[in-house]
């Protein structure tokens, strides 16, 4: 019976978050550029989402990874 219910459990956890996995933002992205940051030339197209991405640098030299928003312009540096 307790091996049932351990059982039971760790299904629903990895359930969990398999779905949470799907809501939540991957290493290095945001949603818009902080102060500081400035966008590089490398882009790539993301094979899960197949969004294009832009890589982005802080003053530190971290990268960071935001989804191109499409348009013309392309960013200053």
């Amino acid at each position: 019976m307790l091996y049932a219910v351990l059982g039971s459990v760790v299904v629903v956890v990895v359930l969990v978050a398999a779905v949470m996995s799907l809501f939540v933002r991957r290493h290095g992205e945001a949603d818009r550029p902080e102060p500081g940051w400035h966008p590089t030339d490398e882009m790539f197209r993301d094979p899960t989402t197949d969004r294009l991405i832009r890589v982005w640098t802080d003053d530190a030299g971290r990268r960071h990874y935001l989804p191109e928003r499409p348009g013309p312009s392309r960013p200053s540096r």
